[in-house]
């Protein structure tokens, strides 16, 4: 079966989290619809994230010889393997879903660490004549991004305050994932009805999201 990898980058419990509590929907609408998808869930403040060093690496993006690992340390060379898996996850997966809060115009910084984890030569992407190249283009697959954030922010601005969403596009797409919705909680406030009101909304497109699905 197919798999749906449903990735979290908020370390709030769900029932107070607008990003998880409209993913979570979203997940549950994906799996109604399409029963020959699998879920795997990734919660990135739960689960151990490599923050990638030089050493780590022989070249761009690409992971340094057995012999090289070798010398690292026990825990630097379980990082690695950590790597190894997180991306060998993601590349078996055929829909996508992160949730994730605005956070200072971009995401929480463990989710760039998990982006940097994932991108990884000859699994997510290749080089030719020193060009890459995404890899993730292979069949059909699906990205969707929920963000959460506090403040209505006009279209005419997103390009400039919304770095995070643009940024996980363009990585995406890099890769070869060239299916991108997003799915935003806009304008959550600073209390608990302003808060409600954006997550019914956002809740109120994902029909027309899930109906969009390409795997």
């Amino acid at each position: 079966m197919k798999k749906l990898l449903y990735i979290v980058a908020n370390s709030k419990p769900e029932e107070i989290s607008s990003s998880k509590t409209v993913g979570r929907a979203l997940v549950n609408s994906i799996l109604d619809k399409y029963k020959d998808l699998t879920l795997e869930e990734l919660d990135l403040y739960n689960e151990h994230i490599p923050r990638p060093k030089y050493s780590y690496f022989s070249s761009r993006s690409t992971l340094a010889s057995t012999d090289a690992l070798s010398k690292l340390t026990v825990q630097e060379q379980n990082d690695v393997q950590q790597m190894i898996k997180l991306c060998d996850q993601f590349v078996a997966a055929s829909v996508y879903i992160i949730a994730s809060p605005m956070w200072s115009l971009s995401f929480p910084a463990i989710l760039k660490d998990y982006i940097d984890c994932i991108v990884q030569a000859e699994k997510s992407i290749t080089f030719t004549n020193n060009k890459p190249e995404g890899l993730l283009n292979d069949r059909p697959r699906t990205f969707i991004y929920v963000q959460s954030s506090g403040a209505n922010i006009p279209w005419l601005m997103k390009p400039v305050l919304d770095k995070g969403l643009n940024y996980v596009e363009d990585i995406m797409k890099f890769i070869g994932i060239s299916k991108f919705e997003q799915l935003l909680i806009d304008g959550t406030g600073t209390t608990e009805k302003e808060k409600s009101e954006a997550i019914e909304k956002a809740k109120g497109k994902i029909d027309t999201i899930v109906d969009q699905i390409q795997f």
